[in-house]
């Protein structure tokens, strides 16, 4: 019996008795890849194989597509019946006639009571409705409230991407008391300088932090001279006075905005390209109503459809057979029949076809084509199909307070990064000149204001009401959470686009109104619960006790 032998290997000192697999060939891009769990393993589809995006920085690529893009969003919101009263929808929805202001200060770091800070938010509160109201004190060119500066700048995001405002202080003496100011200028007047790294698409930075220092803004173009003239706004002044306003959303290390329609600007021009080529195939089919097939000549053919009268109108009757049908037309002619003359009949050659046209436009993949494109544009626009083109058939409570929900969501958001970073400024500026002028109290004055304006500016921001579906629905879902304890009166107004405060102070005017005209108050005025009877009729039910009385 043999005994196997070991083979022995030599190696050579610290290396590996193992040998390595050699490393696999890597081709170019485009050659055929290994079969294995990766992602993008579908290089060699059609639908792969040419898109090729190339990956920037997100300024670059607004940077690259901006002109073009506004552009063209403004020519659509301009042309567009469906995106001009989307885009009025949205502002309605969003902010209304104007958001409202509730005060919220820092107790903490005001060191207040809850009393002080709540008398002292109101008084700032009914001061800056009249601020808001007035033209002439809040717009540069005195012709707009701030609801509507606020419109203009929401339009601004929806044609430019971003908003552009300044706020100089300018103290007139024709009637106005502030010089707070608010001009909203269009976007395209932020110059696309650059001198890297410091100025970047107009917007001068801090290199390291990408911190906004100043905008470059040219003034209106003068026609007349053709001149040019541009000047650097800071964003804020030394003292931390806001002095420009620059909102837009977007991704991170954006230094401008692009328009929210951007991504859908190609489906609205195939919208208006279906809409024309079928408005277009119904007239050419109007007016081709009918068509003849003959080989004779087209005079013969178009012959066949005049009567004997218009055939025979300049020329004699020179047959028999001509003066005979002479005859019977005069007859028909002084007879009282009037048969009219709304149809003839065509007495056609043998082999002539004549064939009446129906209209076949639209087709029947018209209007779920349309109805497709429509979704993706209201969905791009943050709105409900039913809301954009006011077509609700077919759909449901739930569906339609289902959508609601969702869009209102939206609307929450753009409300919060888009609108309210437009009023936080002005109320900054209005609030310190209120301070600095005696006008509200503080403690330390314009100083103290100064160096708390975080605190004393804190505020919330507050638009229209969600849109409900059944208001009784909704009036008893209040009904049952409040009876559980999970909401307040405070949600519940804000949830009705109200403030808490001020229904309270309503109620009571009218509390002692009513007590001073002796009226009865309103549950009192209700009329009784009914009880069901067994015949499904109701009947009042007894009136409740007053308790202490038999």
């Amino acid at each position: 019996m043999t005994t196997a032998t070991k083979p022995r290997i030599r190696v050579k000192a610290q290396t590996s008795r193992l040998t390595p697999a050699p490393e696999p060939a890597r081709g170019p891009i485009g050659s055929r890849p290994r079969v294995g769990s990766a992602y993008m393993r579908g290089e060699w589809s059609p639908f792969l194989a040419s898109w090729r995006p190339v990956l920037r920085e997100a300024s670059v690529e607004v940077a690259s597509a901006y002109t073009a893009a506004a552009a063209r969003a403004i020519d659509t919101v301009q042309n567009s019946g469906w995106i001009a009263g989307a885009v009025e929808q949205t502002i309605a929805r969003e902010i209304g006639t104007g958001l409202r202001l509730s005060s919220r200060p820092d107790l903490d770091v005001l060191k207040w009571t809850s009393d002080e800070a709540q008398t002292w938010a109101r008084k700032v509160e009914r001061r800056w409705e009249g601020y808001c109201n007035r033209p002439i004190d809040c717009d540069l060119s005195g012709r707009a409230s701030i609801g509507k500066l606020a419109a203009q700048a929401l339009r601004s995001h929806f044609c430019y991407g971003e908003i552009v405002a300044t706020l100089p202080f300018v103290k007139r003496d024709q009637g106005g008391q502030y010089g707070t100011k608010v001009q909203v200028i269009s976007p395209h007047r932020l110059l696309h300088h650059y001198e890297t790294p410091k100025i970047f698409d107009g917007v001068t930075r801090e290199p390291d932090t990408g911190f906004p220092l100043a905008y470059r803004i040219s003034s209106p173009h003068d026609m007349s001279s053709g001149e040019f003239k541009w000047r650097d706004v800071p964003a804020r002044d030394g003292f931390g006075r806001p002095q420009c306003i620059h909102v837009f959303d977007g991704y991170a290390g954006q230094v401008r905005g692009i328009p929210p329609i951007t991504p859908v600007l190609r489906v609205v021009r195939q919208f208006d390209q279906l809409s024309d080529a079928t408005l277009m195939q119904a007239l050419i089919q109007a007016i081709f109503a009918a068509t003849v097939t003959s080989p004779s000549p087209t005079e013969q053919v178009l012959q066949a459809f005049q009567d004997y009268a218009e055939q025979t109108t300049k020329k004699p009757f020179t047959s028999a057979m001509e003066a005979l049908f002479k005859t019977s037309i005069d007859w028909y002619d002084s007879s009282e029949i009037d048969l009219g003359k709304h149809g003839k009949i065509a007495h056609l050659a043998p082999g002539d076809k004549l064939e009446f046209h129906g209209s076949k436009t639209p087709s029947e993949f018209y209007e779920p084509f349309t109805r497709f494109l429509l979704r993706e544009i209201a969905r791009a626009l943050g709105l409900t199909f039913e809301e954009m083109t006011g077509d609700y058939s077919g759909a449901t409570y739930s569906s339609v307070r289902m959508a609601t929900s969702v869009t209102w969501a939206i609307v929450l958001y753009r409300r919060a990064v888009i609108s309210s970073p437009f009023y936080q400024p002005i109320y900054e500026c209005w609030l310190e000149e209120e301070i600095e002028n005696g006008w509200v109290d503080f403690p330390g004055g314009v100083e103290g204001f100064i160096a708390n304006r975080a605190a004393a500016t804190r505020a919330h921001w507050s638009g229209p009401a969600k849109p409900q579906a059944d208001d009784l629905k909704f009036a008893k879902a209040i009904e049952t959470l409040y009876s559980l304890g999970v909401i307040s009166h405070e949600w519940i107004c804000a949830e009705m686009g109200n403030d808490w405060e001020d229904v309270y102070e309503a109620l009571a005017r009218e509390k002692a109104m009513r007590e001073k005209l002796d009226l009865p108050e309103p549950a009192i005025m209700l009329p009784p619960k009914t009880q069901p009877l067994d015949d499904g009729e109701t009947e009042p039910a007894a009136p409740a006790k007053k308790p202490g009385k038999k």
